[in-house]
């Protein structure tokens, strides 16, 4: 078997220039859509776990919700209870953006799963969710400081 890496980095080159082009007249880009659908499904959010749940780390966390910000997409504000913690909630503009991400999403799997039968999508998601998992694993450990070698 050919290494799978290779396939899904370009899965998620090709993904980017299809979600760069599809969202640029809403003024939103490829890497602000796992921000869109995080701080939407949990409003005020931590951004340390925002970090874990989108596998980012956290100055890079920090900076492209700086932009956002300066974008109106979100309002990032102090925990009332450990001032050390900031939560992130959507604006109305990202909320009102959300449903056009969701469907560039839609879309975009619908398309790359077109020529796959039913039962070939189910083997895939499983499959995917089982290597996603192993992957995540690997990568928290990483984060905590032990790393796993593989």
């Amino acid at each position: 078997m050919n290494g799978i890496m290779k396939y899904i980095s370009r899965i998620y080159r090709t993904t980017g220039v299809v979600y760069n082009n599809r969202l640029r007249d809403d003024g939103l880009n490829q890497c602000q859509h796992p921000y869109i659908l995080h701080i939407c499904r949990e409003p005020g959010i931590s951004q340390e776990k925002l970090a874990r749940e989108i596998c980012v780390n956290r100055s890079n966390v920090t900076r492209q919700l700086a932009a956002m910000e300066k974008e109106g997409l979100i309002v990032r504000k102090q925990d009332e209870q450990d001032r050390r913690i900031w939560r992130v909630y959507p604006t109305e503009r990202m909320e009102q953006l959300l449903p056009r991400a969701r469907q560039v999403m839609r879309e975009w799997n619908e398309y790359l799963l077109e020529p796959l039968t039913q039962e070939e999508r189910e083997i895939l998601e499983r499959a995917m969710e089982k290597i996603t998992a192993r992957a995540n694993e690997a990568a928290q450990e990483t984060l905590r400081g032990k790393e796993r070698q593989p």
